[in-house]
């Protein structure tokens, strides 16, 4: 099978996972989701391609105001790595359970239940059809998983990076608040700047405009259009 993109960094939040609960609100790893995830994701494995994935932490702990909760920003962005590894953990899991090798590798130590990133042994698994996981993000505060995203992509030399969303692309406005809203096909960085469009945090976009790393923002939760990103097809928003 031709693929477009053999090599990808698959970016997904944190909130990706979660699930309505049978009670009022929602479970923050819902299984049914992680293993649609991992039968996307062992098409694509399936198909040759090699695939590395960041994952958020927003299901779990989301970084807030700290005037509001007494916790200093460093001391919760920690607390959100740690969250990023269990959704690590959880999205592993579910590959190995679908059949699909897989290694995580942490930014913080944590020898008993990840290896410690190292940069070409990440490279060595993925060149060898292993799926590797990137947890607790950059290692550092101050940081977002996007720009773990971007700055892994990178040093793997990723052909492309994939961010699954809710939504089918970049838009003019939000397509969930304004019905109006209408879709790129692509666009370039600059435009994204001038029209302030929030594609991820700006050190995240800087590091792939500089690096001249494409973005692809696709809906991630239909079925099939993982694979058919990476083909090449004209799914989602390209950012080049």
């Amino acid at each position: 099978m031709e693929l477009k993109y053999k090599r990808v960094l698959l970016k997904l939040s944190g909130e990706a996972l979660m699930g309505k609960s049978d009670s009022e609100g929602y479970e923050p790893l819902s299984p049914a989701i992680l293993a649609q995830y991992a039968k996307e994701v062992k098409t694509i494995v399936d198909a040759g391609a090699e695939l590395a994935i960041v994952i958020g932490g927003g299901n779990i702990y989301r970084g807030m105001n700290e005037a509001e909760t007494g916790i200093e920003r460093a001391h919760g962005d920690y607390m959100g790595m740690l969250a990023t590894v269990i959704n690590g953990m959880a999205l592993q899991a579910a590959l190995e359970k679908a059949g699909v090798y897989t290694r995580l590798q942490s930014a913080i130590k944590m020898e008993q239940i990840a290896e410690p990133y190292i940069r070409r042994r990440a490279m060595r698994h993925v060149e060898k059809g292993r799926v590797v996981i990137f947890g607790a993000g950059t290692g550092n505060p101050y940081f977002t998983t996007d720009t773990a995203g971007s700055l892994r992509a990178i040093e793997i030399k990723a052909d492309v990076i994939l961010k699954g969303t809710r939504v089918d692309g970049i838009y003019t406005a939000d397509p969930e608040k304004d019905p109006k809203a209408t879709k790129y096909d692509t666009i370039t960085f600059a435009e994204c700047i001038a029209k302030n469009l929030k594609v991820m945090d700006m050190t995240a976009f800087t590091l792939c405009m500089e690096n001249h790393l494409p973005i692809i923002v696709f809906d991630m939760n239909k079925p099939g259009n993982l694979l058919r990103v990476v083909q090449g097809e004209n799914v989602g928003t390209l950012v080049k």
